[in-house]
């Protein structure tokens, strides 16, 4: 089993950043990336970025140039800066693991409010 334990949600006034962490602990062996999601009120969960065990990065279109996914790899976490927040990024924000094989992981998730 894998476990990922999302923080640093809050609320943060639109143009700021806030920074997300998720740490991974367990059988993290199993993954070969982990990633973020985000699901807003009345919407679906939706891609926001991800990041694989080589390094290599993926954002939606909604977020590039603004987040970027981060690793470290000793401390097994991964996280996520969020930059020039707007208020349509507010939303519940999972971590996400994606395994080699059976099913995907995720985090309790952690909420992130901008205010306009």
């Amino acid at each position: 089993q894998v476990q990922l334990v999302e923080a640093g949600g809050g609320l943060v006034q639109a143009g700021g950043s806030l920074r997300l962490s998720c740490a991974a602990s367990g059988s993290t062996s199993r993954l070969n990336a982990i990633g973020w999601a985000r699901q807003a009120p009345g919407k679906q969960r939706e891609f926001v970025a991800a990041i694989n065990s080589g390094g290599n990065t993926n954002y939606a279109d909604s977020v590039k140039g603004r987040f970027a996914i981060s690793r470290d790899n000793a401390k097994k976490t991964v996280y996520l800066q969020m930059s020039r927040l707007r208020p349509e990024d507010t939303a519940v924000y999972y971590c996400r693991g994606v395994a080699t094989v059976g099913h995907d992981y995720w985090g309790q998730g952690t909420q992130v409010t901008v205010s306009s």
